[in-house]
Parts: C-alpha cells; structure tokens; sequence
C-alpha cells in the first residue's frame, strides 16, 4: 500500500505508519533539545505555548489508545453540542490539566506513549474500516489507513508549529511532505460540494516549488471524484504555500486550508 512521491496524484490509500514513525522520532528529539525557555513559547495554534502542544500530543496518544486499542468509549458530546466543540472542551482541558506536570515528565510520557502508538498502528488492518475522519466522511466510518494518515498529519503539523516557534525550522522532507498534502487533498471533495459548481468542472491543485506535483478533480454525472485525466482544467490553482501555510490545517480539519482554492473556484464558476 506504501507510495512514493508522484508527479500526478490520485488520491490512492497508503501506508503512512513508517512516515509517522519517523516524524515521531523527530519530534522526540527536537523535544528533548528544547531549553527552559522555549518551552514557553508562543506558537501559531492559537494560545497554546510550546509547552501547551506537547501536551496536547500527549493527549491524543492517550485518547487514542484508550478507546482505539483498548476499545474504551470514554464520553461524548452533551445534548445539543457538536463533536467540534466538545472536541475543542476536551482539548483545552486536558492541557489546562497538564499544566501541574513539568515539562521533562510530559517529554517522558510521550516517549512511552510514543512506542504505545507504534505498536498499535502496526497490529491493525489498514483496509478495515475505523473511526470517521469527517473533513471526509462526515459521521460515516473511514477506512484505518486515512485515520491513521489524519493522526499522523496533526503530529507533523503540530512539530512544525514547535519548530517555528523555536527557531528550529528545517528544510521539509519531500516524501513527508507529501503524504501529508495528500492527505489534505482527500478533504477537496468534501469542500467542493459545498460550491455550486457546473457539471463537468475540472480542478487541478498544482504545489510549487516544494513539490512538483498536482492532484485533479472532475465533476462528472456521478459527481465530484478524483482523476488522472489531461483535460483542460477549467480551473487550476498553483501554490507556494506546500510547507509553510498548512501549518493553519491545525485541529484536524484541513478544509480550513482550502478556503482560497474553493474562493477561486467560484470566481471561475
């Protein structure tokens, strides 16, 4: 299932647990070469400092392995909130939280609950279907592999936000880079559709310089589905922003990231 960089993408499934292997490794390591001070530093996912981040990784490796691993339900949205909202409750407090933990033990958790992950991604069936990913398939069950590539892109999101926060930016891994674009791009349909757009519209995404690639889109009579066409596009979109603007598909909810494309397809439709 694993995929190399492609010049044409059309939103295949693959295996990024290798990938996120090693974006994990990373993060440990630029964790543990952190000083006192820059664990206090203001990042760009919202109020959250350095420190707030970490945690919030901590978090999610907790979350996950509770109810993914060990089939534990845990509790919901109340009546009458949505699942972004209670999504956002949860967050919050669980770093509030954490803030009676020093740095150094939140750095030791993650190590442990880092290979906790590893493990679990591996046992598990990447073509069964698991939790929704709803930027996708909004209330409907996703396939493992897209969940496991959706936790995968918010860690490397959320190292890249401790990164520039720090000082510590670095030149992005193509292949990493990639992977997690291409999982964003499966968030394009979602957001199409909520466009009113003419049968037989072509979008093709182009990501330049970093990458070299484009992902196409064509509204056919069964609707909006991913291609590998030449047709002239109707509308072709070519972005710089590859590294440095998905930093803002933070939370899990790259549409966010789409909102200048869909903008532009409408000014085109």
């Amino acid at each position: 299932m694993a995929r190399v960089n492609s010049s044409q993408s059309t939103l295949q499934p693959f295996d990024a647990r290798p990938l996120f292997k090693q974006v994990r490794s990373s993060l440990l390591q630029l964790l543990g070469d952190l000083s006192p001070p820059d664990w206090d530093r203001p990042t760009a996912a919202g109020h959250w400092l350095v420190s707030d981040i970490a945690a919030h990784l901590l978090g999610d490796d907790v979350s996950r392995l509770s109810r993914s691993r060990d089939d534990y339900p845990g509790p919901g949205p109340s009546v009458g909130e949505t699942l972004a909202q209670f999504l956002n409750k949860f967050n919050e407090q669980w770093v509030e939280a954490c803030a009676r933990i020093s740095n150094q033990v939140i750095q030791d958790l993650l190590a442990v609950t880092s290979d906790l992950m590893m493990s679990y991604w591996q046992q598990v069936d990447l073509d069964s279907l698991g939790e929704p990913v709803s930027w996708v398939y909004p209330g409907q069950p996703a396939p493992v592999w897209l969940d496991c590539a959706r936790d995968f892109t918010e860690d490397w999101i959320h190292q890249e936000q401790i990164r520039q926060a720090v000082g510590r930016e670095q030149r992005p891994d193509v292949t990493v880079l990639y992977a997690v674009l291409d999982t964003f791009m499966h968030a394009m349909i979602h957001t199409l559709y909520q466009h009113d757009l003419p049968h037989g519209s072509t979008l093709v995404v182009r990501l330049e310089p970093e990458l070299h690639t484009s992902w196409r889109w064509s509204h056919g009579g069964g609707g909006w589905s991913a291609s590998a066409g030449v047709e002239q596009p109707t509308t072709e979109i070519i972005s710089g922003w590859a590294h440095t603007d998905c930093r803002g598909a933070s939370g899990g909810n790259p549409q966010r990231a789409w909102h200048s494309v869909t903008k532009v397809v409408d000014s085109d439709s």
